[in-house]
């Protein structure tokens, strides 16, 4: 058989050899050009619009950075009044809202501001997170409201503000930061594990609840080298946790900015209640 074709009569052979070669090659020639489209649509963010909390820093600006180079305009809430300043520096089209994520009220306010300055609100990406660190025993009672306020509440009230203007135009993607800590034990972390594995149950419910408008899924990433992250983890406390990890290394923010893109985008359309664990193979040892 040559070029896959069934041997046929001698005097026809070269002729059948060459018209089907000529096919396959037109049909993979087909085939790329389909796929190449199917991808840059997919990730083609143009005319697009997200909510991204905890986007003046850190996650949540690799997020907001990824996002408006594919196109899409951003609005970053944030409690450092600096946000404002972050999403002008974007470019033009972005806003920045300094906002306490801890209040409804405030909460719901900011996001309907945003939705009548876009007209519309396609992604939410829940960046905004504290990690207030104690032993088990002497976790306080403001520590751990502090944590579980932020980290679970706040990410719950910001989704359930946006899925209403979501569902009401038919179509919306949730990206929830979750952790590491939200699949495993870490010493001092009761708060931050507590609040993370929440989130990852969360997004479960949100999916099945807001199926088949909204997609909501979970990132899960190990340390991850912001700028806070390199000042908490700097030195031979920093070397030992990267011996732990299979991968040798920590995180970078545009790594897990690049997951989240991909979950936002049409091409992630099927995926919905997942929590995808980016931890350089910490997690399956």
């Amino acid at each position: 058989m040559i070029c896959g074709v069934t041997p046929v009569a001698p005097t026809a052979l070269g002729q059948n050899q060459k018209l089907t070669c000529l096919n396959l090659q037109s049909n993979s020639a087909k085939g790329v050009i389909f796929m190449s489209e199917f991808w840059n649509k997919a990730f083609d963010l143009n005319g697009r619009c997200a909510v991204i909390t905890g986007g003046a820093a850190g996650i949540g600006l690799a997020c907001a950075r990824l996002l408006v180079e594919r196109g899409a305009r951003v609005a970053l809430l944030d409690r450092d009044p600096a946000v404002v300043e972050v999403a002008a520096s974007l470019g033009s089209g972005h806003i920045g809202i300094a906002v306490d994520l801890r209040s409804i009220d405030q909460v719901n306010s900011t996001i309907n501001s945003v939705f009548e300055h876009f007209k519309r609100l396609d992604y939410l990406v829940n960046s905004a997170g504290v990690a207030v660190l104690d032993k088990a025993v002497d976790v306080t009672e403001d520590a751990w409201d502090t944590t579980l306020d932020i980290n679970l509440k706040a990410s719950f009230f910001v989704a359930q503000a946006c899925a209403r203007h979501m569902l009401t135009q038919g179509s919306g993607r949730i990206v929830n930061l979750a952790s590491q800590a939200a699949v495993i034990g870490l010493d001092r972390h009761v708060a931050y594990c507590a609040s993370k594995a929440a989130v990852v149950g969360m997004t479960k419910v949100l999916a099945m609840e807001w199926a088949p408008h909204i997609t909501v899924n979970a990132i899960s990433p190990t340390i991850v080298e912001t700028a806070l992250g390199k000042k908490a983890w700097a030195g031979e406390l920093g070397e030992r946790a990267k011996l732990q990890i299979p991968a040798g290394r920590f995180a970078q923010p545009e790594e897990v900015a690049g997951l989240a893109l991909y979950l936002l985008s049409d091409a992630a359309s099927m995926i919905t209640g997942e929590n995808v664990v980016i931890d350089g193979g910490y997690s399956i040892q």
